[in-house]
């Protein structure tokens, strides 16, 4: 069965069709094409607090042109998520009101909370973790960071902040702002002195994509405070060209692994699984979990 999961954060929007396959074991999930458009809503939302007329076209121009692709893969079911920059917008509702109208797909506005409940969704075991730890999710996004608490299978705890990649490219993260999110991961660190974390997001992937070890299923923080030191050094010019990095990415990647950086120091974390999932993953588990419920019942 294929599924389709939009993700519009603020800093691109994507479109994932992936399929899920029902075995003895449970489901197996497999992707089978991502679509990506750099749209920088966060580059609106967080300096005005408004989206300009201009993204606003863009946005409902990728939708159309995503509401086209899934009419050809006619997927079961397909479900669109909007995350920080939709939120933090005053004309968010307004825009996702002129999407369904125009595009006719219905957008769902995540809080904090609830994207990091969503991207959980994925099951740890396709990933070969550990389902039965204590792992600390970490969702860097553009305009904010969310954090989940995973022990024994269940989420005990959850927190969102303000700090994301694109918030620190404008200078709108305050000293306070990090005080906040090094108490709070502190205080889970007492909690949970045995941690493991898991890295979730573009950047991460594309970190371990480049420095991960063959058959090593993590990144260790002092692999990742060299690899943040090396890409802090060389010029925007030298990060597209000589590691291959998009425009849009090679700006981001270094706030980026400073909140991971950050976030591992204060959570006392030494090890950061990377499963390559993310907020379009757990949609589709989403999905797929509904569309089995109502089988069931039928």
């Amino acid at each position: 069965m294929k599924f389709a999961a939009i993700d519009i954060g603020s800093n691109a929007i994507r479109l994932l069709f992936a399929n899920v396959y029902e075995t003895k074991n449970g489901p197996v999930f497999y992707k089978d094409e991502l679509v990506r458009v750099p749209v920088r809503l966060g580059e609106d939302a967080f300096l005005t607090g408004k989206i300009s007329d201009a993204k606003a076209d863009l946005v409902v121009k990728t939708m159309k042109a995503m509401k086209l692709l899934m009419d050809i893969h006619k997927p079961v079911a397909y479900k669109a998520c909007a995350t920080s920059a939709m939120r933090d917008a005053q004309n968010g509702p307004a825009l996702i009101k002129r999407v369904h109208k125009e595009a006719g797909i219905d957008i769902q506005l995540l809080s904090g909370e609830a994207e990091a409940s969503v991207i959980m969704r994925y099951p740890l075991k396709q990933a070969g973790i550990d389902t039965l730890g204590s792992y600390l999710y970490i969702d860097v996004g553009g305009g904010s960071t969310e954090f989940a608490l995973l022990d024994q299978g269940k989420m005990v705890r959850n927190r969102s902040f303000n700090i994301g990649t694109l918030r620190i490219l404008n200078d709108q993260v305050e000293e306070t702002d990090w005080k906040q999110q090094m108490k709070w991961l502190q205080e889970v660190k007492q909690d949970f002195p045995k941690l493991a974390a898991i890295g979730v997001g573009g950047n991460i992937n594309k970190v371990m994509k480049m420095y991960g070890k063959q058959g090593r299923l993590y990144l260790t923080p002092a692999l990742l405070k060299k690899v943040l030191a090396y890409i802090e050094g060389l010029s925007m010019a030298e990060r597209i060209r000589d590691l291959g990095l998009k425009p849009d990415r090679a700006d981001v990647i270094v706030p980026a692994m400073r909140i991971y950086v950050n976030a591992l120091k204060w959570a006392g974390v030494e090890r950061i699984y990377v499963p390559k999932q993310g907020l379009s993953d757990g949609i589709i588990t989403e999905l797929w979990e509904a569309h089995r419920n109502n089988a069931r019942r039928h």
